[in-house]
């Protein structure tokens, strides 16, 4: 069984199935649901918590103990399975499996997982999981949808915005959908409801966005020259090392030039990007690049990486954040970027 999101609440106002599955590409999302699981449980009767984590060595059998042990006193707990790294293993798998198979009556199973590639959602385990309880599968907002999903968190806490105040916020937190729920707390903390004015806004919230190296590759790869730039940005007032953020942008300039060398003897486009260990959502951008940057564009690329290397090392004239910026509009917007 699937269930959306957005569902869950109504969801969990009727029975329960024995076993949850949480995960998603933003942990506030995944903590939010697997609060609501929780409690519904208690809510129900589940008022017992056993917590598991499965790190290298676990003890597969512990899981089993957990949901037994409680039968013998006729009580009921919730069991949170926490697997950090989302891959159980062979053991693990077949656990879960066996599990699937008899779900204890008096436990309810919460496994919680971080996001996963599309080989471990076709997982037996995880099918046989979905089969026997529900998965919850949670995406974060696409930063174009972001104002709306704050003005629905505002909406919640009786207060609104209007559209330049949305985008204001959106903005700030720079996708960082935790930041942007500790913005929209403090508003409701320092404002009454009703609708909040641009300069209440502006007053209350800071400059919370996370400038990091995986946030610059992604701007660069969807083609976002603003977000792209304000991040550079970001990373230079932040003293960030210029040597991690050339690491940072030529290992995504050498896997487009790896995948075009490879497309030009033959080889297919999936199994390419698997050579180049690139997974998930970042397949999409990845196709994006390639789009914009060809053989040609991705060999440009990487002899202006190498100049910037040169410049760190005290090689030559230049301006190291302007040569960044110039490298990332090659590849963001290679036909702005040779005017």
């Amino acid at each position: 069984m699937q269930i959306p999101g957005e569902r869950l609440a109504t969801h969990l106002t009727g029975e329960l199935r024995p076993l949850y599955v949480v995960y998603g590409d933003d942990p506030l999302l995944v903590i939010e649901a697997s609060d609501a699981i929780r409690a519904a449980a208690r809510r129900q009767g589940f008022d017992e918590r056993t917590v598991l984590t499965a790190l290298a060595g676990f003890n597969w059998t512990q899981l089993h103990h957990a949901a037994g042990a409680r039968s013998l006193f006729g009580g009921r707990t919730l069991i949170e399975l926490r697997i950090p790294n989302g891959k159980p293993g062979r053991e693990g798998g077949a656990a879960l499996q066996g599990y699937a198979k008899h779900p204890s009556p008096d436990a309810l199973l919460l496994v919680t997982l971080p996001e996963l590639d599309w080989k471990d959602e076709k997982a037996a385990w995880l099918t046989a999981l979905g089969n026997a309880g529900a998965v919850v599968k949670l995406n974060a907002p696409k930063l174009a949808d972001l104002p709306a999903w704050i003005a629905a968190r505002l909406r919640r806490q009786g207060q609104s915005a209007d559209a330049e105040g949305l985008a204001f916020i959106a903005e700030r937190v720079e996708g960082n959908l935790l930041a942007a729920h500790q913005e929209i707390q403090k508003l409701a903390l320092l404002h009454p409801p009703g609708a909040l004015t641009r300069e209440a806004i502006r007053e209350a919230v800071l400059d919370v966005a996370r400038y990091d190296l995986d946030a610059l590759r992604d701007a660069m790869l969807a083609g976002d020259v603003a977000r792209f730039t304000r991040t550079l940005d970001g990373l230079r007032q932040e003293g960030e090392a210029p040597p991690l953020v050339l690491w940072a942008l030529t290992e995504e300039i050498r896997a487009l030039a790896q995948i075009h060398s490879g497309l030009a003897n033959g080889q297919t486009l999936d199994g390419l990007l698997r050579d180049a260990r690139v997974w998930g959502a970042r397949q999409g951008l990845i196709k994006q690049a390639l789009r914009r940057v060809g053989v040609t564009g991705a060999a440009a690329c990487l002899t202006h990486a190498a100049r910037i290397d040169r410049l760190i090392k005290g090689i030559g004239n230049g301006n190291l954040w302007d040569e960044f910026l110039r490298l990332g509009l090659l590849v963001a917007a290679p036909a702005t970027a040779r005017r």
